[in-house]
């Protein structure tokens, strides 16, 4: 016997429908290129969506297709988001950070019809397009501009699409399971992959992270969303606002810690979300300029592990409370965040700060494993100690990546993500490292992670990244690329006796190197490739 209860497909067309049927008035404040402020909401959001789901299908583009877009996080991209996908095409956001020969192969792989750019981009644009010969049109996200024109032969602006179509536009009644979007991994061992998500697995992905043991999103939030929304989607932020109803604020390209304190200040913003990186500039132009962030109860941490200081400093100097999270392109991004149970509540305050350090517990949806080998089936016990090689499975996870014949699960059905981690008895997840970041000693591992983390907890240190460099005797041992405070003097010696009661004294790094600055991936990541290039044989050398 089956149950009697209605069967409506799961689409990013019904959530955008939702905000504006039941809270088309709530404000969505864009930040222009030009540094403009555009306000607008929901119900005018859905309106341009439709006006330029028309305008794509009068360029004959059929379901199926692939839109990329190489924009800021700002209300037009919005527009065209909901556009692409709602209408059964594929949206294709491209990260912009990336080398010029990635994105020729990222365009290339996805097969793009079309793509959509923001002015800040018209160089990259002006340099791949000769190498892009799927591509048919190039779309200005703005209004019509001469440089733009003069440098794009042909190219289209999009408030001119907008406004010669109509707002009536009904969105087709897609299979759940058709594509949705498509993200590139980050490319940082060999060329980028394609993640392929649904509609249904995002629509899932959605409820996910709005959960109270999540983002604990609602109506009263204000979000700020400083992770791009070419990394992952922004971490499924544009779908979450237009679920729960809350006021969605969009920075531009203004990512630098004085413009977010801006932003934060003049709208209220009650959550952000971002890389350390990101957060490591917010912390240095809020004390600058002495604002309280009184707004901010929550900020969100992903990308690489969070350094506890700055955690303490959100904590003791703002009241803010630092949700840590990690996922992965391949997820969709989300895998666990880190809400304390109610048996924590009964910790002290610093009791409670050393569970909050772990990357925390996956939501209904992801499951986790730990193995003792790379791809293998046999899990290791649930300790808090075991180490070995994280695993996951679920609802928005990838099966195989987009263009591949091959599944790219183990022989049992999960996927191996390439880190080193633990899980304690009660489902909190604690990484330990990247596989490829780990560091062989003498037979003897070494985390990068943890040295990296005691580096920053340095009230001189800015910011350091810890790299395995070849050794004579002991094959690798670890080596500080750090970047000093402001007018700091910190001798490579303090840094290295800062090490002396910390950890074992075979696990101290054997040199610091200090620099300018470090090499950052398209998403803030540390690009650890280039640090090793540059720096791997250093010990050789001495």
């Amino acid at each position: 016997m089956q149950g009697r209860m209605m069967q409506h497909p799961l689409l990013i067309s019904s959530m955008i429908e939702h905000a504006a049927r039941y809270h088309g008035d709530t404000a969505i404040i864009s930040k222009n290129t030009d540094g403009t402020i555009t306000q607008t909401d929901w119900t005018h959001i859905t309106e341009n969506s439709k006006r330029f789901a028309n305008a794509l299908q009068s360029l004959g583009l059929v379901q199926g297709d692939r839109i990329a877009t190489i924009a800021w996080n700002n209300h037009r991209h919005l527009e065209s988001w909901y556009a692409i996908s709602g209408s059964g095409l594929i949206c294709h956001t491209i990260n912009p950070r990336l080398f010029p020969e990635q994105l020729v192969f990222i365009i290339n792989d996805a097969q793009d019809r079309v793509v959509l750019f923001d002015k800040t981009f018209l160089p990259l644009i002006r340099a791949v397009k000769a190498h892009t010969p799927t591509v048919e049109h190039f779309v200005y996200l703005g209004a019509f501009d001469q440089d733009v024109a003069d440098a794009v032969p042909d190219v289209k602006f999009y408030d001119a699409l907008i406004a010669e179509h109509s707002a009536q536009y009904q969105w087709p009644a897609l299979d759940e399971n058709t594509a949705s979007s498509l993200c590139y991994t980050s490319g940082t061992t060999g060329n980028p992959k394609g993640a392929l998500y649904s509609h249904r697995s995002t629509v899932l992905h959605t409820y996910a992270i709005c959960l109270p043991d999540s983002l604990n999103l609602s109506a009263n939030d204000i979000m700020l969303p400083v992770v791009p929304m070419f990394h992952v989607n922004a971490w499924g932020t544009p779908y979450a606002a237009a679920m729960v109803g809350c006021t969605f604020v969009l920075p531009g390209p203004g990512l630098d810690g004085a413009s977010l304190v801006q932003m934060i200040d003049d709208y209220k913003v009650s959550i952000a979300l971002g890389v350390p990186t990101i957060w490591q500039g917010l912390l240095a132009a809020a004390k600058q300029t002495g604002s309280p962030l009184n707004s901010l109860k929550r900020n969100v941490v992903g990308g690489s592990a969070c350094p506890p200081a700055m955690m303490k400093a959100f904590r003791d100097v703002y009241d803010c409370e630092t949700i840590h999270a990690w996922g992965m392109t391949e997820m969709s991004p989300l895998g666990t965040g880190n809400q304390l149970k109610a048996k924590h509540q009964q910790l002290s305050a610093e009791e409670q700060f050393k569970v909050r350090l772990s990357q925390g517990r996956p939501p209904f949806g992801v499951d986790l494993r730990i193995t003792d080998e790379e791809n293998g089936t046999n899990e290791v016990c649930r300790d808090g100690h075991s180490t070995g090689n994280l695993q996951v499975r679920g609802h928005w996870i990838i099966e195989s990546y987009y263009g591949k014949s091959d599944h790219a699960l183990t022989t049992d059905g999960w996927f191996d993500t390439g880190d080193i981690a633990s899980i304690n008895e009660d489902g909190y997840l604690l990484l330990s490292d990247r596989a490829k970041d780990l560091i062989k000693s003498g037979g003897e591992w070494i985390s990068s992670v943890e040295l990296e983390n005691i580096a920053m907890n340095h009230p001189e240190i800015a910011m350091a990244a810890v790299i395995a460099a070849d050794h004579p005797k002991w094959d690798e041992r670890p080596v500080v690329i750090a970047i000093k405070q402001q007018g700091s003097t910190i001798t490579e010696q303090d840094l290295l006796d800062y090490y002396a009661d910390k950890i074992a004294k075979w696990q101290i790094p054997d040199k610091v190197v200090f620099v300018e600055s470090i090499p950052l991936t398209g998403t803030g990541k540390m690009l650890k490739r280039d640090l090793r290039e540059q720096y791997g044989k250093i010990l050789l050398t001495e």
